[in-house]
């Protein structure tokens, strides 16, 4: 009952305003992934030889920002119907955006160990983690869509996870050597944090959507590491990789011989 009332009374005083800070924090989010993947295809450090798993998740990945910014975008405009549908398929879409996202991390690791600026059981267990972290926030938010303010906020604590990806294309890296990872995952705890702010500015508390979803998202991301980096990690990352080209470059982080920024 205390949720609903709360919730009656954002309606009721700050629909608009909330409305228009979510979708400038939906517009800010997409453009930093889309940016990142933009800058990295222009810089040539991406290319389309790569294996199918890639291409789909790519699709399924930018087919996700565009359900977020049209949810985003419809409500307001007031077309709730659009709304609606888009809300529908989302359902079947956050589904999608874990499995295929986990196919493709698969296929990255034995290809490739992941990244040479991340640990490779970092790469492994905690990006796999947080994505199902993603999943998770995402399909609460699309169970609690009735009650407004708990279902905004944990959206946004759901896309801020998303973040990682597209931010760290556009940090240098490499000179973030060993804690590339860690810094980029920071980074994302920022996007909850200003929604925090802004709650408090606005009505003079913060939702307990904001203290779940981020909490849930940083004990997800801390579990993940001190696992990625046990010996049953470690030895499980070596087990899955053993034969595969992405078992020959260091578990550790490293600079390839020559590299230069």
């Amino acid at each position: 009952m205390a949720t609903i009332a709360d919730d009656a009374r954002v309606t009721g005083r700050g629909e608009l305003q909330d409305t228009r800070f979510f979708l400038i924090m939906a517009v800010v989010m997409s453009l930093l992934i889309v940016a990142g993947f933009v800058v990295n295809l222009a810089a040539g450090r991406s290319s389309f030889d790569v294996p199918a798993a890639y291409h789909v998740h790519g699709v399924v990945f930018m087919g996700w920002i565009g359900i977020y910014l049209g949810q985003h975008a419809t409500i307001h405009a007031g077309a709730r119907d659009w709304h609606i549908r888009l809300g529908k398929l989302a359902y079947l879409w956050v589904p999608l955006m874990a499995l295929t996202g986990t196919w493709v991390m698969l296929v990255v690791a034995q290809r490739t160990g992941g990244p040479f600026f991340f640990h490779k059981s970092e790469f492994l267990f905690s990006n796999l983690a947080v994505l199902w972290c993603f999943a998770g926030l995402a399909w609460w938010a699309l169970k609690r869509r009735r009650y407004t303010g708990w279902h905004r906020r944990l959206m946004l604590c759901a896309m801020a996870v998303l973040l990682g990806p597209g931010i760290g294309r556009l940090l240098p890296m490499p000179l973030m050597i060993p804690n590339a990872w860690l810094i980029t995952q920071i980074i994302t705890f920022l996007f909850p944090v200003i929604g925090m702010i802004a709650d408090k500015r606005a009505r003079g508390a913060v939702h307990p959507a904001y203290w779940w979803g981020l909490g849930i998202y940083v004990a997800v991301f801390t579990v993940s590491m001190v696992l990625a980096y046990s010996p049953f990690g470690i030895a499980l990352t070596e087990s899955y990789l053993a034969g595969t080209p992405g078992a020959q470059r260091p578990m550790e982080a490293f600079l390839p011989p020559g590299f230069t920024m």
